[in-house]
């Protein structure tokens, strides 16, 4: 084993005050990198085929606005199941928040964005216990699962924010702003325990980049595989192609 290489098992869960910093950091992020946009950027293709920039944009915006808003979170959940239309309601609340936002201008996206994400990433840290542990079902490629309320708002939400920072990026042709090993790293570490949870496999995995590093799984004596980590977490997100244990998909 590599003298850098960290075991999977020794990757610990994020726990309450980690998830907050994260949740925090990569708010700020995000905002950054969208008060940067030109005018042409908000138009342009992102990796989900039915979201432009704006749409994008507005999708993270209105998640936001439903972590600080109690009623806007019970709106967008009745309004989202019936927009899903026998889909998975995320698939709706999402449609729900792009659409209405649709009227905003940009600059006024970036307003509330910039006024609203402070205030998300504190009220996820404030969410109650018994909250913490409402079950709700969520599909993950075909399949349901069983999630608790506190696996959103701790792992998924800050996972679906840094992902749509890249998507941004890619699409603009920006850099998506500062990678590091403390923020970026440590998020990419999280999804790959969940990666190497999900399919119990032994595996060798090298993820170049400033949020890469080596990890093995298992005795270690199984696939081996070398790529870029944020690809790494795009393949596993199902914005690109992959082949053996990269077709285990994780939920971003």
């Amino acid at each position: 084993m590599p003298d850098s290489a960290t075991t999977i098992e020794s990757v610990p869960s994020l726990d309450r005050p980690q998830a907050a910093s994260l949740a925090a950091a990569e708010n700020e992020r995000f905002v950054d990198l969208v008060r940067s946009l030109d005018a042409d950027d908000w138009t342009k293709q992102t990796d989900c085929p039915a979201w432009d920039v704006r749409a994008m944009v507005a999708h993270v915006l209105g998640a936001m606005e439903s972590i600080v808003s109690p009623r806007e979170l019970v709106h967008q959940l009745r309004a989202g199941s019936r927009a899903a239309g026998g889909r998975p309601l995320i698939d709706g609340m999402t449609e729900v928040q792009v659409a209405e936002r649709a009227d905003l201008s940009t600059s006024r996206l970036v307003e509330r964005l910039v006024a609203t994400a402070p205030r998300a990433a504190r009220a996820r840290r404030r969410l109650p216990a018994p909250l913490r542990r409402l079950p709700f079902k969520q599909d993950v490629a075909g399949v349901t699962e069983t999630w608790a309320l506190g696996y959103l708002y701790d792992v998924i939400y800050t996972r679906d924010t840094w992902m749509h920072r890249v998507d941004i990026a890619r699409a603009t042709g920006r850099p998506p702003g500062v990678l590091t090993p403390d923020h970026d790293g440590r998020i990419v570490a999280d999804v790959v325990a969940e990666w190497a949870r999900r399919h119990g496999r032994p595996f060798r995995l090298h993820l170049h980049g400033p949020a890469g590093g080596v990890f093995i799984g298992g005795d270690g004596d199984g696939e081996e595989i070398t790529l870029d980590a944020v690809e790494f977490c795009r393949i596993l997100s199902g914005r690109g192609e992959g082949t053996g244990l990269l077709t285990q998909p994780v939920p971003f």
